[in-house]
């Protein structure tokens, strides 16, 4: 004898507990709500938190650009020693590799320093080199560029939008979780009355 094939599935409607039916209890409706008010929220809150975030961020990213265009200066540093030759030179690993190596330069105000910059390997002591240094004569990285502000910005806003989304999901499976904690008293309590009758004395 064949096998009997397996039940449909039946078709998934939504907003079921939105729809009258004898079987929805009124929980099922206070959850439809809060599912629904949730997701209202979500849509008009989400593009409010992006912009919001977003244009925090650029204003912030913004000054601390302005600030270090105005803090630091482009030059030109002289090596005080060799820089380390790398294990495989010539290879796609030696070309990416940078070294720490002293290097000697002067600021605006005519005051050498000496400091540490990061360099291609087996530079010889003399050669030349471009860095980035701050008014304490430090070798830093270069200002950020507006290509730069404009990521961050962008990365704050996509990280508000997760985050609304994220707590309305912890909204909703809270509310759900209170939701089913209640009908599960509720059945317990309606089946303590209800079980004594369909009990049998020996």
């Amino acid at each position: 004898m064949p096998p009997w094939p397996p039940p449909q599935e039946l078709p998934r409607v939504m907003f079921w507990r939105l729809r009258r039916n004898p079987l929805r209890r009124r929980s099922d409706l206070a959850q439809a709500w809060i599912g629904l008010g949730l997701a209202l929220t979500v849509s008009a809150g989400t593009p409010l938190a992006m912009f919001a975030a977003g244009d925090a961020a650029h204003r912030h990213y913004a000054r601390t650009a302005q600030h270090q265009s105005a803090t630091r200066h482009h030059t030109t540093a002289v090596l005080v020693e060799d820089a380390p030759r790398h294990p495989e030179p010539g290879s796609a690993e030696a070309r990416k590799t940078r070294y720490p190596t002293p290097v000697r330069f002067t600021d605006p105000d005519g005051d050498t320093h000496t400091a540490e910059a990061d360099v291609q390997p087996a530079l010889p002591k003399g050669s030349t080199v471009r860095v980035w240094a701050d008014t304490d004569g430090k070798v830093t990285d270069p200002p950020l560029t507006p290509h730069q502000v404009r990521n961050h910005a962008m990365g704050s806003a996509v990280i508000a939008a997760l985050g609304v989304h994220a707590a309305a999901a912890a909204a909703y499976a809270s509310a759900a979780r209170a939701i089913q904690r209640r009908n599960l008293a509720a059945w317990d309590t309606a089946w303590a009355e209800t079980a004594p009758r369909w009990t049998t004395s020996p």
